[in-house]
């Protein structure tokens, strides 16, 4: 056996180094969100339709599962390094990166062959934002991949490094793009193609010690058997996260849509700020499980979760409104505000129901995966009936969301504490 596959992950003490590494992530993710957000301010200088576009095409981006792909690599990674299988490892993350190719490739051409049509059901103006968004797709395939590698080797001050990168990239780029060339939406989404791949850029360099050493087969079927379940849970809950501007795009004009955006990407950034303690939980919980260890992290996650979600959406409903008139053009301050409330009050059971999901499906208890993808199932086909029954009320849509959080976390939470076999789990 190599020296390689005998390494423990790169910080593997026990709970005491959690809140530092979990600080450290909050610190980068605030970091980065705010270098992101800093991107929007240039609707300014932009027409309102175009910065719907813009918010349109970045919940294309956002759609794509990233989490979902994250959370294998981080699972498989975790896994393999606990129980010396490195070389099987390295196997999996090269065919993975090959078949995110691939699959791009094949959805590049099918976009191609539709550009005309999705063109004008978007209201684009033209087809030149379509093809960056697709570069921005690609990256969006490789970086989770590779910071999922990072997660599940506990290197979370890359991790770090490699989001507020990201932010720096997507900011400095579009502002120049958008300022000096006129560039519009299109500039501001290429801001975050230079973003994404510079933090794919680092996830690769920081993990070739595992992906370039000669690979060893391993079990297709068992893999499969883990993978799949994970890419349907954490992509019912991403798909509950991000898609319903692309609904509502479809039912409401561009300058109408540039206040849901507004409200959407403030609203967001609370799920993000708490992300990172289920982040540095769901490994540690892995190698836990994998280890036949106990973990009391969940209680702990949990409640900081819903203190900070809380809390952060109570200060959103108040310094919100001031943010809006900073950032925005005057148009859009009395249509964002409204909706702010309905948004963040959204994003907390979503918060709270990541945390059962990641711990959930981090000790393989695969059970809850399809009462949650028939949740999201339900979810798809009845916000465009809601928004069809009442035409002209956006709020609607945040009405129908948080309902559906409300539910997932529920489905969660019996899952969690009520089924029977879910005894002692942690300690």
């Amino acid at each position: 056996m190599s020296s390689l596959e005998k390494l423990p992950t790169i910080d593997h003490k026990p709970h005491a180094a959690f809140f530092r590494q979990s600080g450290w992530l909050m610190i980068a993710t605030i970091l980065a969100g705010l270098m992101a957000y800093g991107v929007h301010p240039l609707a300014k200088k932009i027409s309102a339709a175009e910065y719907s576009i813009f918010g349109t095409m970045l919940m294309v981006t956002a759609c794509i599962p990233t989490l979902p792909l994250q959370m294998v690599f981080a699972q498989q990674t975790a896994g393999a390094l606990a129980t010396n299988r490195g070389r099987q490892l390295a196997g999996m993350i090269r065919l993975g990166w090959l078949w995110t190719l691939i699959l791009w490739a094949v959805a590049a051409l099918v976009v191609l062959l539709f550009q005309k049509q999705i063109a004008e059901r978007w209201q684009l103006d033209g087809l030149e934002i379509l093809w960056v968004t697709l570069a921005v797709v690609l990256m969006n395939l490789w970086m989770p991949l590779f910071s999922g590698v990072l997660q599940g080797r506990q290197d979370f001050f890359w991790l770090g490094w490699g989001a507020i990168v990201s932010g720096l990239g997507r900011i400095g780029v579009a502002a120049v793009i958008v300022l000096a060339f006129h560039g519009g939406a299109t500039g501001m989404i290429a801001g975050g193609f230079f973003g994404l791949g510079a933090w794919a850029a680092i996830g690769i360099w920081r993990t070739r010690d595992l992906w370039s050493i000669n690979p060893e087969p391993f079990d297709g079927h068992g893999l499969f058997r883990q993978v799949a379940p994970l890419m349907l849970g954490f992509g019912a809950c991403q798909f509950l996260f991000t898609t319903d501007t692309m609904y509502a795009k479809a039912f409401f004009s561009g300058d109408e849509m540039a206040a849901y955006v507004a409200a959407g990407t403030l609203s967001r950034g609370l799920l993000w700020v708490v992300l990172p303690l289920a982040t540095v939980m769901f490994p540690k919980i892995v190698q836990a499980n994998a280890k036949s260890e106990k973990s009391n992290l969940l209680a702990v996650v949990l409640l900081g979760t819903a203190a900070l979600a809380i809390c952060g959406a109570a200060g959103l409903c108040v310094v919100g409104p001031l943010v809006v008139k900073l950032v925005y053009t005057p148009e859009y301050v009395a249509a964002t505000t409204k909706l702010l409330p309905w948004y963040a009050g959204a994003m907390i059971p979503l918060a709270l129901a990541n945390v059962l999901v990641n711990d959930l499906l981090a000790r393989a208890k695969f059970k809850i995966v399809p009462p949650m993808v028939l949740l999201a199932l339900a979810y798809g086909g009845t916000l465009p009936f809601m928004l069809h029954q009442f035409p002209g009320r956006m709020e609607v849509a945040l009405q129908t969301l948080g309902a559906f959080n409300l539910l997932l976390l529920a489905v969660c939470a019996w899952f969690t504490w009520g089924v029977k076999d879910r005894t002692k789990i942690d300690g």
